[in-house]
């Protein structure tokens, strides 16, 4: 995409990029969305939900979800997805559409921007060490060996870090970065006596990419030494965070959403095999259990997981918590039957099809639990029974849906030779941990009962704007100011581009209510009835206790006359409320 040069004293980059940019698009880009009429439907990314409340409006060009209550522009999306304030939302987006922000205003440089161009330098110097250095060309001919093609290698950024003690802090401190930021950054280490040396040396450095294809951390796998740890990361920063990261997920999103499917490996040489093997709905937890927010984060795409690592039940206990997590929350679960001690690299390097074949007769979870377990103990004898449920009865426990769980409860006592209501009843003892937490954010505070009936009378108003006249001039009165300056707007025909923008935001996200209920026709004019009553009703009421509140405070201060002007007031509006 050719880039357009915009200077921001002139124009308005924000505006700019809106114009761009269909909101469809980059959500999309994020959750699976679906059409439904005139606007996009999903199952919401901030919270924890089985029945879709996520709406996207392609002619309002916002988002709402009547869930959670979280909604806005394409910029306030970009920012609650990725976790990021606005300057940086501003220049993610800006890089989307080609537009360049030139200059760059201190607001907008924010901290989080100023780690990101540390980390693309440092890239570009892990590139150019495979390239030119000696050591680097071995690294690449061992690459080239394993079956990483040359366009591999350059399109997951792969690069090689000297084995001296600091060349990539003393390059980045050439180019103006300050040493504490490169450490903040996660590439160097401050010893005792303050200085600082490089956190990667003599290794193979696998760039970690963030949704949007930006460098936010690194993986490092030595190479030609055995006394050191196989891998070293990128500690936690202000951009990288292992448990929220899955390798190769900005490559693999499409094609997740497309196949409706996503396979998870350990390593990154096994992502980027099966890439260039074709099979890219590809990810990996680079070596860390299956976490909440990776599960949440995969949810946006597919609920159909195949594994494709180690999955020996004597194992990792992380690696099946992980897994007890993704079965909690009603994920579809596969597992691939690898050859002993073989990964999926050394699988694809060999022979791509054969990675093929075995990705299509992947078990179901709960199939290759029954086998692995019944196989590794004799379920004749007490101990093997015991054995066999104590491994198999929290598998069950976890299967949300009711009738799959009582098919396996009677294949499980039917295998133990058991009755069936006795393993129903060991079912029932069992307790399990809590389900995942919502990713972001909390609850929104709960609305009143008055303002869930202005947003239903409303909702219900827009549907056809001849409903308007339904709401009389003296019942206005009784709504809430900003729905009263919705109103006026509406019934004086008015610009509302003219509007206060939360009173703009809120009209809108109305009016995609309005859309997006499904109402008899029939049903509308009495539920609008129903509500002008209620509201009326309601708001009375809190007047009378207003007043109420105002004669005993008028009573304590022996203020006759005032007792009785508000006295006066209070029989009048109680006499309103009951005409």
């Amino acid at each position: 995409m050719k880039k357009i040069k915009i200077d921001i004293t002139m124009l308005s980059p924000i505006e700019e990029i809106k114009n761009r940019l269909n909101i469809v698009d980059v959500i999309g880009s994020y959750i699976k969305l679906k059409k439904t009429g005139a606007n996009f439907r999903a199952l919401c990314p901030f919270h924890s939900e089985k029945n879709a409340s996520f709406f996207v409006s392609p002619t309002r060009q916002i988002w709402h979800c009547f869930g959670c209550a979280k909604g806005g522009d394409v910029f306030k999306f970009i920012m609650e997805i990725e976790g990021v304030e606005f300057g940086d939302a501003l220049r993610i987006l800006a890089q989307r559409t080609g537009v360049e922000l030139k200059p760059q205003s201190k607001e907008l440089k924010t901290e989080r921007n100023h780690f990101y161009e540390i980390l693309e330098l440092a890239t570009k110097f892990f590139q150019t060490q495979l390239e030119k250095s000696q050591s680097g060309k071995e690294t690449k001919e061992y690459l080239l060996k394993r079956g990483i093609s040359e366009k591999s290698i350059g399109g997951w950024r792969l690069g090689y870090s000297p084995s001296a003690w600091s060349p990539l802090t003393d390059f980045l401190s050439s180019q103006g970065f300050k040493r504490e930021e490169i450490e903040k950054a996660g590439l160097a280490i401050k010893t005792e006596k303050n200085t600082f040396y490089d956190r990667f040396r003599g290794r193979i450095i696998f760039p970690v990419f963030d949704l949007n294809s930006q460098v936010v951390g690194f993986g490092g796998r030595v190479f030609k030494s055995d006394s050191e740890a196989k891998y070293v990361n990128t500690p936690n920063t202000l951009l990288y965070d292992k448990s929220k990261v899955l390798y190769g997920l900005n490559e693999a999103k499409v094609e997740i959403r497309k196949k409706d499917c996503c396979i998870l490996v350990e390593g990154y040489t096994d992502v980027i095999l099966s890439h260039q093997a074709g099979v890219k709905n590809v990810v990996s937890t680079s070596g860390t259990a299956l976490t909440p927010y990776q599960l949440s984060l995969l949810k946006r795409y597919s609920q159909n997981l195949i594994l494709s690592f180690d999955m020996d039940l004597g194992g990792d206990f992380a690696t099946k918590r992980g897994i007890d997590l993704a079965q909690i929350e009603g994920f579809n679960i596969k597992v691939t039957i690898l050859p002993k001690e073989k990964d999926p690299a050394d699988i694809i390097s060999q022979n791509q099809k054969e990675w093929e074949k075995i990705i299509e007769k992947a078990k179901p979870i709960v199939d290759f639990y029954f086998e692995t377990t019944f196989s590794n103990h004799n379920p004749k004898i007490l101990e093997g029974k015991k054995e066999i449920s104590k491994i198999l009865l929290p598998v069950l426990k976890r299967i949300p849906n009711q009738i799959e769980k009582s098919y396996w409860v009677s294949e499980l006592a039917k295998r133990l030779e058991v009755k069936e209501k006795d393993v129903e009843e060991e079912l029932q003892k069992m307790k399990l941990e809590a389900p995942i937490q919502e990713v972001q954010g909390s609850a929104p505070a709960p609305k009143t009962r008055k303002e869930l009936l202005e947003e239903r009378c409303l909702s219900l108003v827009f549907k056809n704007q001849k409903n308007i006249d339904l709401i009389k001039e003296n019942q206005i009165q009784y709504f809430s100011p900003k729905v009263r300056e919705i109103l006026s707007a509406v019934k004086e025909k008015k610009n509302f581009e003219s509007l206060p923008s939360e009173i703009l935001e809120f009209y809108n996200i109305l009016c995609l209510k309005a859309e997006v209920e499904e109402i008899k026709e029939d049903e509308i004019l009495p539920e609008i009835d129903f509500c002008l009553n209620e509201i009326k009703s309601i708001d009375t009421k809190n007047q009378l206790d207003q007043i109420s509140k105002e004669i005993k405070k008028a009573e304590n201060e022996k203020d006759l006359k005032r007792v009785d002007d508000l006295t006066k007031k209070f029989d009048q509006i109680a006499k309103n409320l009951s005409s």
